[in-house]
């Protein structure tokens, strides 16, 4: 099976990890501890013993642990982007596609051989958890202002891009993406852990959070003024 590899800015780490067997290791590991501790609990001394490496030589890859849950954020924003043009290709209707968009960026994910030591599974769960920890903190000014958060940017203008064509006078388009995607991840949270805050089944939460936004996004963008 071909195997999928996708490109994460190169800011985000200090050495590529996709390039070495050990920057492998540390993804992968990275995803599962950071699925089964969260991010408070998860520290590169506890990632180290779990591959049998030191501290040291994570650092050299990563400058910290919240570079690392950016650069697996990032990661899991490019994957969205690449599954959404699949999704997209050769869909002549506008609104169609922004369905097909809406369905692949709120759908949880199943397991995917082709992609190389991503769990594609776990990795879901971090960015539902944890991937707002990425950006909501004192120095999301400078790493804006570094490019950090282009995948998250890239990915928002993509569908906006839609939203756009559905209605070439809609005037928020990257607000609404972008209101969406957080609700995506949010809607579903609530649904594991703070169920009296929405509707979205826990044994199904991917169906009516799609109903949901699909319904909030086209409702926004198709009444009028």
């Amino acid at each position: 099976m071909t195997s999928i590899k996708l490109q994460v800015d190169q800011k985000l780490s200090l050495r590529d990890p996709t390039s070495t067997e050990l920057g492998q290791s540390i993804v992968e590991h990275a995803i599962l501890l950071l699925d089964e501790l969260g991010f408070e609990a998860f520290t590169f001394r506890k990632l180290a013993d779990r591959i049998g490496t030191t501290e040291p030589s994570i650092y050299r890859y990563f400058k910290n642990k919240q570079r690392l849950l950016l650069y697996l954020a990032s990661w899991y924003w490019s994957w969205m982007e690449y599954r959404i043009v699949l999704a997209t290709a050769n869909v002549d209707r506008a609104e169609e596609r922004l369905r097909l968009a809406l369905v692949e960026l709120t759908r949880p994910p199943v397991a995917n051989a082709s992609l190389l030591q991503i769990d594609e599974v776990a990795l879901y769960r971090v960015v539902v958890a944890e991937a707002s920890k990425a950006y909501l903190h004192r120095d999301v000014d400078a790493e804006n202002r570094e490019g950090l958060f282009r995948g998250y940017k890239r990915l928002c203008r993509a569908v906006a891009d839609i939203v756009i064509e559905v209605n070439p006078t809609y005037r928020y388009p990257l607000s609404l993406v972008s209101t969406m995607l957080e609700s995506a991840r949010m809607q579903l949270y609530f649904a594991e852990h703070l169920p009296s805050l929405t509707e979205v089944n826990r044994a199904a939460a991917d169906l009516p959070t799609t109903e949901f936004l699909t319904e909030l996004v086209f409702r926004a963008i198709m009444r009028e003024p």
